[in-house]
């Protein structure tokens, strides 16, 4: 399920239509039902407020004024952990830094 802070896709009618961040899940009044607050990726930054179910927040695809529409996770990418440096080989010799006076 896509939580707070996660991207996501708005497909409308079937076509990705535009990203957005979900800033915000709150409950409604209507059980069942949450406000989820996204922010829209576009030019100028827009923040909406929908008011969906939790199978709509997971990818279901709801309408909206007899439109379709489906928010598509976009899962963060998840990269390798950073190589070690590799040992150097001897020891190593130590330089103290002098401080001028």
């Amino acid at each position: 399920m896509a939580t707070i802070n996660d991207l996501v896709l708005v497909h409308m009618s079937d076509k990705p239509a535009f990203f957005a961040r979900i800033n915000d899940i709150n409950p409604d009044v209507k059980r069942g039902w949450y406000q989820v607050e996204l922010l829209v990726l576009g030019i100028p930054l827009q923040n909406v407020v929908w008011i969906l179910e939790e199978a709509h927040i997971q990818g279901d695809e709801f309408t909206m004024g007899g439109t379709p529409v489906r928010l598509e996770l976009i899962a963060p990418k998840v990269s390798a952990p950073p190589a070690s440096p590799p040992e150097p080989e001897g020891k190593g010799k130590v330089i103290p830094l002098k401080r001028k006076s």
